[in-house]
């Protein structure tokens, strides 16, 4: 349901929006994003995170954690290493919702909303949902239909690309500000004549 404030006549429906970032590289975390947006978000705003400029995300990314209740997971690539991608990412998952958790008592305040009127349903980008204590739905491309996944996408995104970032200050010779840890010629190119660094996911081939 595309709705934060549908009535079922029982519970008003909040949609708990789910995404990760960073699936793919060969270094670095994998960094997931959960949101519930306030009715009055202007949701215009929004669309999936690979769709939008880096100057967009970074200007829409404030206004989703002033209006929004929100929460970040981020799993290391050691973990990755030990419990594979797929895992990790739905980890990085949880560990956003209970983050985001924490956050909901102010949030519902603000919206004049209380726990016993409400209902969170969790919509997941992808095919798998993560083990978390609400009903959730998972759906290939809702990334690009669903303005709560849009906006965990987006804040997701956010997180990983300044980590990458601090991490370039540390290894500058692998290029990680400008890939981002992605499986670019070049980055695989440096990691086969210098060896792994130290962020990076022993279990993917470069």
């Amino acid at each position: 349901m595309d709705s934060n404030n549908t009535d079922n006549g029982r519970k008003i429906i909040l949609m708990c929006g789910f995404d990760e970032a960073g699936r793919g590289p060969l270094a670095g975390p994998v960094t997931a994003g959960a949101v519930i947006l306030p009715p009055d978000f202007p949701i215009t705003i929004l669309n999936d995170s690979k769709k939008l400029s880096p100057k967009k995300r970074a200007s829409i990314e404030p206004i989703i954690k002033e209006k929004s209740c929100w929460g970040l997971g981020i799993v290391d690539q050691k973990k990755i290493d030990e419990i594979n991608i797929l895992q990790a990412s739905l980890l990085a998952m949880k560990l956003a919702f209970d983050d985001m958790m924490k956050k909901l008592p102010d949030f519902l305040k603000a919206n004049n909303l209380s726990l016993d009127t409400i209902e969170i349903q969790g919509m997941t980008d992808g095919t798998f949902c993560p083990n978390v204590s609400i009903s959730c739905s998972c759906e290939p491309k809702a990334d690009a239909k669903y303005p709560a996944v849009m906006a965990a996408s987006i804040i997701a995104k956010e997180e990983r690309d300044r980590i990458m970032i601090a991490y370039d200050k540390l290894y500058p010779q692998y290029g990680y500000a400008k890939h981002k840890g992605y499986p670019t010629p070049q980055h695989k190119k440096i990691c086969r004549e210098i060896g792994a660094s130290p962020i990076q996911r022993q279990t993917f081939s470069y």
